[in-house]
């Protein structure tokens, strides 16, 4: 299989450095540092205490290159579309766009690129960290979980399991991958996005009751809204599960907290924003996640 994966971070290079092994694959990224490091010494993964070396074909442009199979989009989801824009050349009428990004709504974007029946969304159970140039940690090894919007007509994702099982990574195909996507969302729009807001540890929400009473909210607000797109899930399940988190990890730093207080943009519009606009869709109120939305631009925008 012909794939592209576009973002050199640490996810991206795990997937572009397994997929390589028996698919033709090139790893994308604008950092020209990271793209001369990976073409003369390849990319190193520390998995199991070993370093272990692999070479995917890396790449700062794509012009020139023949569309491709498959994209896996790797990027910070604010980032999305600009990325499929600066690889347009690679999308041809057979190519699917796989996105494993945090979040949810991001089909909204990728439908600009490619029709709907080629959008894979999903999630990734396996994590990693940047060492150094070309030098990622691959943390737990999980599950790759995905899904279609619509019917997988041509069978591609059997294509896809079989590509990716041959590589080492463990693919399940969901009938009804949104459900599994707003299970994993509930925790980022409440904790990511109120530790966030408040620059606060991940045990804190837990311990104070009024960061909790507004985490509470937040978590009715999306359930009622995942119940209007035909989802079912049990608040109190995701309450138990949210507070349990919060007490587990209580020096937790979340992705929007280190991002606010690093002065980087946050990947709030396709968490709490994604509530805010699936709210709207199909007309139920979400107050608190519009307003929360509003207040992480408004700390993105300080100086």
């Amino acid at each position: 299989m012909k794939i592209a994966v576009i973002g050199a971070g640490a996810m991206g290079s795990i997937y572009g450095g397994h997929l390589s092994l028996h698919n033709d694959v090139y790893l994308v990224d604008t950092n020209q540092a990271v793209v001369d490091h990976l073409q003369a010494n390849g990319l190193i993964l520390q998995e199991n205490g070993e370093d272990v070396a692999y070479h995917p074909k890396a790449v700062s442009s794509t012009e020139g290159l023949e569309n491709v199979d498959l994209i896996i989009l790797f990027v910070k989801a604010l980032f999305s579309r600009a990325a499929l824009k600066g690889n347009q050349s690679l999308i041809g009428e057979n190519t699917y766009v796989l996105t494993l990004q945090n979040g949810s709504g991001h089909e909204d974007i990728l439908s600009e690129f490619v029709r709907e029946d080629h959008i894979i969304i999903g999630t990734t159970e396996d994590n990693g960290a940047v060492l150094g140039l070309g030098h990622i940690r691959h943390g737990g090894e999980g599950r790759t979980n995905v899904g279609m919007l619509t019917e997988d007509k041509e069978g591609f994702l059997p294509k896809l399991k079989e590509a990716f099982d041959a590589c080492g990574f463990k693919v399940n195909i969901h009938e009804n991958i949104q459900q599994l996507i707003w299970d994993k969302l509930f925790t980022n729009v409440s904790l990511s996005a109120v530790t966030g807001i408040l620059q606060v540890d991940m045990g804190y929400i837990a311990g104070n009751a009024h960061a909790w009473n507004m985490t509470k909210q937040l978590v009715h607000e999306a359930v009622e809204v995942a119940a209007a797109m035909g989802l079912t899930f049990d608040e109190s399940a995701i309450l138990e599960k949210v507070k349990k988190t919060s007490e587990g990890s209580p020096n937790g730093c979340t992705s929007i907290r280190a991002d606010l207080r690093d002065g980087r943009k946050t990947e709030v519009d396709t968490i709490s924003g994604s509530v805010v606009r699936a709210a709207r869709k199909y007309h139920v109120p979400a107050p608190t996640h519009e307003f929360l939305v509003e207040m992480v631009h408004a700390m993105e925008e300080k100086q």
